[in-house]
């Protein structure tokens, strides 16, 4: 047994150091001018977030300034056509506030008696709607390249993270790198390095997951939403805040799963202590 356990530590302590030897051998490509550059060129910071770790839950005051923030910016451009208006009453929001938000819209229905398709006023079964009538318009009106849904894009636009990093978050559950892009992108707009070319219509951002630029513009700027609340408005603010929104409406029963999964785990000790000991005392009558 000792053996085993040596010739693995051993194993490990090998494979720790061919790793950090190829690490280092791969910096200097890295930096060739003719490498292919991995993006993003910048890693997103790990943010504090009020639902990460096991025990965490939504902050609502935050959701809602979330959602504020996505009605007077986002939606503009972005849609969340898998969210209904009705779960909204999870933030918070009675159900006269939430038929209220959803008259704010219009949604197409039909056909009607004449087969026609209208229009009418959103209620709270109906779903948010896209600002364009479809994909083709939404790019010719934003340089070619047509905004994504935000019904999914905490969970679509995750960062994968290498070893060991992976291999801790294993125990640790981080499970925010969906936010942490989501604010990374949103504060990470920048002048290009010196002779970095960028097309007109391009901006550099170091955190975009697939290029070095992108074709929408800074979002954001400081005093651009008014908090009800008071919470000062400035653009690490609104990115944490619509980044928490955007991870609820990505995953809105994220604390039911953490409180499933810890009676879970709860049960599961129980059940081993109570096998430990059955076998102890089966065994016990035994002779050996």
């Amino acid at each position: 047994m000792k053996k085993l356990v040596a010739s693995i530590l051993s194993l490990a302590v090998v494979s720790c150091l061919g790793t950090a030897a190829f690490a280092e051998d791969a910096k200097p490509a890295e930096h060739h001018e003719a490498a292919t550059p991995h993006y993003p060129l910048k890693e997103p910071k790990e943010v504090e977030w009020s639902f990460a770790g096991p025990f965490g839950t939504y902050d609502k005051a935050q959701l809602q300034r979330g959602l504020k923030v996505y009605t007077e910016v986002c939606a503009a451009c972005h849609s969340m056509n898998l969210v209904p208006f009705r779960k909204l009453s999870d933030l918070g929001y009675s159900d006269a506030q939430v038929k209220a938000f959803a008259a704010n819209y219009e949604v197409q229905d039909g056909p009607d008696a004449a087969g026609d398709m209208y229009t009418r006023k959103a209620v709270p079964s109906d779903y948010f709607p896209s600002p364009f009538a479809n994909a083709q318009a939404a790019a010719a009106s934003n340089n070619g390249a047509a905004p994504p849904d935000f019904s999914l894009i905490a969970k679509a636009r995750e960062v994968e993270r290498g070893f060991p990093q992976f291999v801790f978050d294993i125990f640790t559950q981080y499970q925010e790198g969906g936010p942490d892009y989501i604010h990374a992108l949103l504060t990470g707009y920048e002048a290009p390095p010196a002779g970095f070319q960028i097309s007109q219509g391009q901006h550099y951002n170091p955190y975009f997951h697939a290029a070095a630029v992108l074709a929408m513009p800074p979002p954001l700027s400081d005093g651009q939403v008014t908090y009800d609340d008071g919470t000062a408005g400035t653009v690490d603010q609104y990115a944490k805040d619509v980044a928490s929104f955007l991870m609820w409406a990505a995953e809105p029963h994220l604390v039911e799963r953490k409180h499933t999964g810890f009676m879970v785990m709860v049960f599961l000790l129980i059940f081993t202590v109570l096998i430990y000991l059955t076998k102890r005392s089966v065994y016990s009558r035994k002779e050996h």
